[in-house]
């Protein structure tokens, strides 16, 4: 008896879109955006925090809903989001009712208004039910809108470990509205560029000395400046997933998590209480100095990376690499056993070769990690002076 090998190719559009007022009743792009067949459902969930930064934002998504031709809206939710939504699973388990009970089908649409953590829960919840529904994300944060809201995965949190449930999926179309953006408090939206910064490291040195020569700017939020380093991280993040080679990341190796593999264990640490971009300023940090101390990184390129991370006064060192475990080292290490059971197979951690080109290696020397780590507390408080 013999058998045979099928082969399956999947081939589907990435749809990203840049705007600002996107539910306003002249702008056409979600109307032009949607496909239907002349009945297509349409539910719509709202991050609380979102709308409570924008008032008006629930009836002008319903005003805007009503008056798209061969839609039929199914209404708006709005849920609480941030990274609690991630550990609750009662937001999962109401958005899979909702969506039971609003009659949503796989020629619907789901559209989710959100930060990260957000998108990533109702993005399971519609990638599960019906075994998937074409979802449209709104990422409304600089971390969504520059990095995590134009991947191609959705998960929550469990095992006390982050992001252990979810699905790969590309989302119908993501939309980053502008609006949005400028509507964060300043410590949020200056916190979100610590991805675009990552990005440019580990993918283009040019778009890395533009971030240097606007530093000014960005810590200033000028809004011009900012959308542009936004949109030059979104597409150079989707870019990556779409010809990287490995968008359902089936391999050990994931170049735009450097620096990820503290940054996860940090933000476990502390209860969450330290929130993913510090942590993965931390992070870039840290992995930016033993990429130095191993000899990979030269030392003038180091140090341009960690004064482009103070310019926009994102944080280098943090108290949780002071918690330690039973036998005494660093809590934080344990981190890179379950970066590697996260990926299967052999620990794979991204360093820097120069900036702009990355390197892969396969284990990481925890002597040395406790050298840059006390380096770069002596360097965060000799600023901080």
């Amino acid at each position: 008896m013999q058998g045979k090998d099928f082969e399956i190719r999947i081939s589907t559009p990435h749809r990203i879109r840049f705007t600002r007022d996107a539910f306003s009743l002249e702008n056409r792009m979600l109307i032009d955006l949607l496909e239907t067949n002349g009945h297509a459902k349409v539910l719509v969930f709202i991050d609380n925090g979102v709308a409570e930064a924008f008032p008006e934002l629930e009836s002008q998504v319903n005003g805007y809903l009503d008056r798209m031709p061969g839609f039929d809206s199914r209404g708006t939710i709005v849920k609480t989001g941030g990274e609690v939504c991630k550990r609750d699973t009662n937001t999962l388990q109401a958005a899979w009712d909702k969506i039971e009970e609003s009659g949503i089908d796989r020629h619907s649409y789901i559209i989710c208004i959100g930060g990260g953590a957000y998108l990533d829960v109702i993005g399971l919840a519609a990638t599960t039910a019906h075994r998937g529904i074409r979802f449209v994300r709104f990422p409304t944060t600089t971390l969504a809108q520059d990095d995590s809201g134009v991947g191609v995965k959705n998960g929550i949190n469990a095992y006390g470990k982050k992001n252990f449930l979810g699905t790969f999926a590309v989302p119908y179309a993501v939309v980053n509205d502008f609006s949005f953006l400028h509507g964060q408090p300043e410590t949020e939206r200056r916190a979100g560029i610590v991805e675009a910064v990552k990005v440019a490291l580990v993918k283009d040195a040019a778009f890395f000395r533009w971030i240097e020569d606007h530093c000014d700017k960005l810590t200033a939020l000028q809004p011009h400046t900012l959308e542009e380093t936004v949109e030059r991280s979104a597409l150079l993040h989707a870019s990556h997933i779409a010809y990287g080679g490995d968008a359902f990341e089936t391999g050990n190796s994931r170049p735009l998590d450097f620096g990820h593999w503290a940054a996860h264990k940090m933000e476990q640490l502390t209860d969450f209480a330290l929130s993913h971009a510090d942590a993965v300023g931390v992070g870039v940090a840290l992995d930016t100095i033993y990429s130095w101390k191993t000899g990979r990184l030269d030392e003038p390129s180091a140090m341009r990376i960690l004064t482009v991370l103070k310019k926009l006064q994102l944080p280098t060192w943090h108290e949780s690499f002071e918690i330690l475990t039973d036998d005494g080292t660093r809590a934080v290490f344990v981190g890179l056993e379950e970066f590697r059971e996260h990926l299967g197979g052999e620990l794979t951690v991204l360093l820097l070769q120069s900036i702009g080109k990355g390197v892969d290696v396969h284990s990481m020397d925890t002597q040395l990690l406790d050298e840059c780590i006390e380096w770069l507390e002596v360097d965060y408080s000799s600023a901080r002076l």
